[in-house]
């Protein structure tokens, strides 16, 4: 025999449910509101080797 009540127990499960669809509703507009595209700057590649060595960057790449 059970301490807790069997509808006690589903009506718990139902709260957390409810409680972590809505924060997963959250999330996703927050994400798409505000990270909706990347950040990368268009010289990226070579102010990071600029960086790293000290002087412009002689050889392009491309991705």
């Amino acid at each position: 025999m059970s301490l807790v009540p069997k509808n006690l127990n589903q009506k718990v499960v139902r709260e957390i449910a409810f409680i972590l669809i809505i924060k997963v509703i959250l999330l996703l507009t927050i994400k798409h509101i505000w990270f909706d595209a990347p950040t990368i700057p268009k010289n990226f590649d070579s102010q990071v080797a600029e960086r790293i060595a000290g002087n412009p960057s002689q050889i392009k790449e491309t991705r």
